[in-house]
């Protein structure tokens, strides 16, 4: 069954505690309302990460097509066990579209899981984040953002800021009134202000992008040419 992050956790007081003293995000609450955001509902760790391994580095539609393929190669409708994963040749991988990084992911994956690296779903809700992290990590192509995205979209982590995620950046950058999405040091700063309730102040950073709408493309990362020119400017000031 789906939950929604808001019945984790008592939403008012989440919320109050975030608005404190800082009229910026209390705005934008004030504009978007209640979080909506819902967990997935994969049986497994092993489950999501397959998911998130076909995923990676593509669009959702070829992505969602191609992990259909990936789960047509187990039985009764199921994405392959591990088991059956590690059995599963290479070729019939790439045949379902996936690349030979992501087959190789996709291996390691399942042994890890065989391994007890990988822990069960009802294992994984007892790990701290941290722990969790390292060992999730540990699988070939896996990074800390989609372990991230594990922890709140299956698990419901209520204290997960994603600072490498480029919709939380910008949002953030909207949010505040800044001119350039900050660096990930920078973020995880300011997002301290925000525990223990850093999950539910990502989802309304990813809101404010859907706010902002065509605005939001006029926040982007500082651009090469613009420090090369400071750079000139300063060394002509010599």
């Amino acid at each position: 069954m789906a939950v929604k992050t808001s019945e984790l956790f008592v939403h008012a007081e989440a919320v109050a505690a975030l608005c404190k003293n800082d009229k910026h995000l209390a705005r934008l609450v004030e504009k978007v309302g209640e979080t909506q955001l819902i967990l997935d509902e994969c049986e497994s760790p092993y489950e999501s990460l397959l998911e998130a391994i076909s995923y990676q580095s593509i669009s959702g539609k070829a992505a969602a097509t191609i992990f259909a393929r990936v789960k047509a190669l187990g039985t009764n409708g199921c994405c392959p066990t591990p088991e059956q994963m590690l059995r599963i040749r290479n070729s019939a991988l790439r045949k379902a579209g996936l690349s030979k990084a992501k087959a190789a992911a996709m291996k390691d994956l399942a042994q890890k899981t065989l391994d007890g690296v990988v822990p069960s779903l009802e294992d994984a809700r007892k790990i701290p984040d941290e722990e969790l992290v390292a060992r999730l990590i540990s699988v070939r192509g896996i990074g800390p953002w989609t372990v991230e995205m594990f922890l709140i979209f299956r698990l419901g982590r209520p204290d997960v800021l994603p600072i490498h995620d480029y919709g939380v950046q910008k949002g953030w950058a909207l949010t505040y009134r800044r001119k350039a999405i900050p660096k990930p040091k920078e973020l995880a700063k300011f997002g301290e202000r925000w525990r223990p309730y850093r999950t539910l102040a990502s989802w309304y950073m990813w809101r404010a992008v859907q706010l902002a709408g065509k605005d939001a493309r006029k926040i982007t990362k500082k651009s090469v040419a613009a420090t090369n020119a400071k750079k000139s400017k300063k060394s002509a000031g010599r």
